[in-house]
């Protein structure tokens, strides 16, 4: 809250990033102490600079503060404990008192920042002897309007782009996909032409579609929607912008950006770069791939990159729910989950028993004689390429 965090351009994809900051900084002067924007899910839109030393002070960083300095946004706990204060129902200045068993070691002045009823976010200052008059703060609150105005246009053009994307995303082949990508063009403007990736998130806890977080809170994100993901509710689709077409950092980081909200136990799958918008759908197929093969072998993740998860690009490809294959039904039975195990890691090993008997921590004896019985339930012969094949696919194959 009111924390002096450094937010780079690619933090925000949003066309009022320079005015958002003018007006952060007018708040400042008009109070004579550093201002923080945030939006109302607590997370950094924009802050003042610090002026004087005192407020450079090490004593003035609560663990409040240095938690938020250090991730750019406040736990849910931090969250519940300010909104206590009334401040998503205040339209005046908040005055929140130090309360060092909350970590709150100096007390905090809200500004609410609404537009037509609605809190959109707040400007947060630390509260000082005398602190600031009614009159700055009088003025400060008329400010803040403002900035409410913008953040309100922001979120119907995020809006926009969310219905867009999803559209693209959703569409079925030919004239349908045409159009959607067409409006989607037409929503994001010149940075529809650049290189881009899709980022996909799965599962999304929530169930409702609507219920994601702001694009321009994830480090290069265009635009961002929830997407239906089968059975398990909603999968996360990102639209992240990148500088070249062999760099994926930003997309990996906005991944695990995600992942940090989502909690639970999600994982998260990088498509291939594409330049301009033609090729979304195939994008999204192979994020959604890559997060398939994330959450059916941790080890790829849990973000994992299309390009990297090797038989997976394969098997993804099948229809959902394909019948396993004769041979390997007994064998992938629960009763014989050990053996199936046996299998798979032999044949990760390339068939060398020394390999596969450490990585098991079992003796030799006891791995040639599970493999036998593995070859007594499967009927297939563990010394010939292609049963070897079968068996490798399938038992992959049965983790998505």
């Amino acid at each position: 809250m009111g924390e002096n965090a450094l937010v780079t351009p690619d933090a925000a994809s949003f066309h009022h990033v320079g005015d958002y900051q003018e007006l952060v900084d007018e708040i400042s002067a008009l109070l004579g102490a550093p201002a923080t924007l945030e939006n109302r899910d607590f997370e950094l839109i924009a802050f003042g600079a610090y002026d004087s030393e005192g407020d450079l002070d090490p004593s003035a960083l609560d663990p409040v503060r240095t938690r938020s300095i250090l991730t750019r946004r406040s736990t849910a706990a931090v969250r519940e404990w300010f909104e206590g204060f009334g401040i998503t129902r205040a339209t005046a200045p908040v005055r929140i008192p130090p309360t060092p068993e909350a970590g709150v070691l100096r007390g905090r002045v809200c500004l609410p920042v609404r537009h037509r009823g609605v809190v959109l976010g707040y400007v947060w200052l630390l509260d000082g002897d005398p602190g600031p008059t009614d009159a700055q703060l009088s003025a400060a609150m008329a400010v803040a309007s403002r900035i409410g105005a913008l953040l309100a246009d922001e979120a119907q053009a995020g809006a926009d782009l969310t219905r867009e994307l999803r559209a693209v995303l959703t569409a079925g082949p030919g004239w349908e996909r045409d159009m959607a990508v067409a409006d989607l063009r037409a929503a994001l403007g010149p940075r529809g032409d650049g290189v881009h990736t899709v980022v996909c998130v799965a599962p999304w806890p929530s169930a409702d579609p609507d219920d994601a977080p702001s694009f321009r809170t994830v480090p290069g994100a265009t635009a961002l929607c929830t997407v239906p993901w089968g059975a398990a509710g909603q999968s996360l689709a990102l639209l992240v912008r990148l500088r070249s077409p062999d760099v994926a950092a930003p997309a990996l980081t906005a991944a695990g950006r995600l992942l940090e909200r989502a909690g639970a136990r999600p994982a998260a799958g990088v498509a291939g770069a594409r330049t301009g918008l033609g090729e979304l759908g195939t994008a999204w197929r192979e994020a959604s791939a890559a997060a398939r093969a994330a959450l059916a072998e941790p080890r790829l993740g849990p973000v994992a990159e299309w390009r990297s998860i090797g038989p997976y690009r394969l098997l993804t490809s099948l229809p959902p729910g394909a019948p396993q294959d004769p041979a390997v039904r007994a064998l992938l039975s629960p009763a014989h989950r050990e053996l199936a195990r046996t299998a798979e890691t032999f044949l990760d090993c390339a068939g060398q028993a020394g390999r596969t008997a450490a990585e098991l921590g079992i003796h030799r004896q006891t791995l040639y004689y599970r493999l036998s019985r593995v070859e007594q339930l499967t009927g297939l012969d563990l010394d010939d390429g292609e049963d070897r094949l079968l068996l490798h696919m399938a038992l992959k194959g049965a983790r998505l």
